[in-house]
């Protein structure tokens, strides 16, 4: 009976560590800021690249980027 109780307990036990481990490896990392030499904190984000979110519905908009273009 108290052997029992106590595979049962440990078990239970176990599922719980193996739960804090899974919740613990999955949780998002804090977010990150730069600090640029005049003190300013800038985000890393690729989203705060300054230009707007494109619209899916509107023309495309031929505009310069500092990024590469697209090898078709």
């Amino acid at each position: 009976m108290l052997s029992t109780l106590l595979v049962i307990g440990g078990v239970l036990v176990g599922l719980l560590v193996l739960l804090a481990v899974i919740v613990s490896l999955s949780a998002r990392p804090a977010t990150a800021t730069r600090t640029t030499p005049g003190g300013t904190r800038t985000p890393v984000w690729a989203a705060d690249a300054g230009r707007p979110h494109p619209d899916a519905w509107s023309a495309p908009v031929a505009s310069t980027t500092s990024e590469m273009p697209a090898v078709r």
